[in-house]
């Protein structure tokens, strides 16, 4: 039974928790000011209890973290839920998630990145429509954020069904480390891989991390999808597109792959020095993609800015003659 979370709305509480990297990592300023942004929205901002434990691996216990989860949806006066940034091992936490008390809770769970383990894990396990959007940490960036800030407010605040329109510029610098002085990208619009029509479920986020749920019990199912993928790096770039290209591999070697509806990649970073024929040439490789429609350089993964959508909700695609729509809805 698929669970979709209530609305916020104007006073309502937002809990800030770290599953995956501490708040430790992000400076005072930018904390001060993506509270801030939180608040203009008419919400209240609340933290997690151990947000700022900090370990050898930038992060916290598991059951610290788990602690904070649980709180987070155990909280009647807490309505939405925010991971601080991404990290590395928030797919530790997956079998000691009470997936009932979730499903008792049902609340909006927004994050991207390594949080892509929790969130395909949490519908999978208990029904709840998750988000992959905005961190905590994204609400204090300058600028480059009115795209996000627009779907983010659409999804959350106002509506069920939301038509997709790419950002007119991008970027991939790091901005928090000098947010007065940046660097845009103009942006080419949506690249048809190849033409069709899809409707199905959503599921998926980075791609490495959604590879952490193969073969395991928190793998949702592939049937009946349309996969969002992206790829992130860790690397200078020289081997991030081999890795791209062995992870989707792994992805079509798992069970229902055959039942896959259609694809939407998210914006490569400009370490990965891919265009569109290079990309072409990858899914060309890859003979059980032949008959998918697939876009790419959609505006979500490891650049800014992004959209939010719903892991679990409902997507429809279509691409034909360099006309693309995208439509997400959450049932």
């Amino acid at each position: 039974m698929k669970l979709i979370a209530e609305k916020i709305k104007i006073g309502d509480e937002i809990r800030v928790i770290a599953p995956s990297s501490s708040l430790q990592i992000i400076d005072n300023e930018n904390i001060r000011r993506a509270v801030n942004t939180i608040e203009t929205l008419g919400l209240k901002v609340t933290f997690g209890k151990h947000v700022n434990e900090f370990d050898m691996m930038s992060s916290s216990s598991i059951e610290s973290r788990i602690e904070d989860l649980h709180e987070a949806f155990s909280d009647r006066n807490v309505k939405a839920i925010l991971s601080v940034i991404g990290g590395f091992n928030a797919n530790q936490l997956l079998k000691y998630i009470d997936y009932d008390l979730i499903k008792k809770n049902p609340k909006i769970f927004c994050g991207y990145s390594d949080i892509t383990a929790l969130q395909n894990a949490i519908y999978h396990q208990s029904g709840l429509v998750t988000y992959s959007g905005p961190h905590f940490s994204t609400f204090a960036m300058k600028q480059g954020f009115e795209y996000t800030l627009e779907y983010f407010k659409s999804l959350f605040f106002e509506k069920n069904t939301i038509d997709i329109k790419p950002s007119q510029q991008w970027s991939d610098d790091a901005w928090f480390l000098d947010q007065e002085n940046r660097n845009f990208n103009e942006n080419d619009g949506y690249w048809i891989i190849q033409e069709g029509k899809a409707k199905g479920t959503i599921i998926g986020g980075s791609l490495s991390t959604f590879q952490l749920l193969h073969g395991t019990s928190f793998m949702p199912s592939l049937e009946n999808t349309v996969l969002f993928i992206e790829a992130d790096s860790i690397s200078d770039g020289n081997v991030d597109i081999y890795e791209f290209d062995r992870d989707l591999q792994s992805l079509m070697q798992q069970p229902n792959f055959d039942k896959v509806k259609g694809i939407l990649i998210g914006r490569f970073e400009n370490k990965f020095k891919i265009n569109v024929e290079k990309l072409k040439y990858i899914i060309r490789t890859k003979k059980e993609l032949k008959n998918l429609p697939i876009i790419a350089n959609a505006d979500f993964g490891h650049t800014n800015p992004i959209f939010t959508y719903p892991v679990g909700g409902i997507c429809e695609i279509s691409a034909h003659q360099q006309q693309v729509h995208i439509k997400l809805s959450e049932s």
